[in-house]
């Protein structure tokens, strides 16, 4: 990438019906910029399951509450922000997924996905906005 700077936000309903317009989002990215498998494996896990909290969790699937992402695309990282209308929640006190007594549970995994998978990801606003950030080198893109 040479001396690339793109900055937008798309908004969408509080429906998961709709997280199929943040996949094309991470395709369309994708595509343009020439990600490579890895990034983009990471990109479409990580945001797609922020949204999803977003949504689900954070706005209680009310569709009269939006989901902003911004995402910022610079030469050496992609940022997104996802935000929702909800109250919040302390993300320090949700349980280690990977612990005995959580291993074996379906949900409670999202956040220990999103780390695991961004660079950086730091939580806001009362836990209603997640920071996600994806270093890249010549060997992403």
């Amino acid at each position: 990438m040479s001396n690339i700077h793109v900055e937008d936000s798309i908004q969408i309903i509080s429906d998961i019906a709709y997280i199929a317009e943040v996949e094309t989002l991470i395709d369309n990215q994708s595509a343009t910029f020439h990600f490579n498998d890895d990034v983009y494996g990471k990109l479409l896990l990580s945001v797609v399951e922020a949204v999803n909290n977003a949504i689900v969790h954070g706005n209680k699937s009310d569709i009269e509450k939006k989901v902003t992402i911004d995402y910022v695309i610079e030469n050496d990282f992609l940022q997104y922000v996802i935000n929702d209308e909800g109250t919040g929640f302390d993300p320090s006190i949700v349980p280690d997924p990977t612990s005995l007594e959580n291993i074996e549970n379906f949900s409670g995994r999202g956040i220990f996905l999103m780390r695991s998978l961004a660079d950086e990801m730091e939580f806001s606003n009362n836990g209603s906005t997640v920071r996600l950030k994806f270093l890249l080198n010549n060997d992403n893109i």
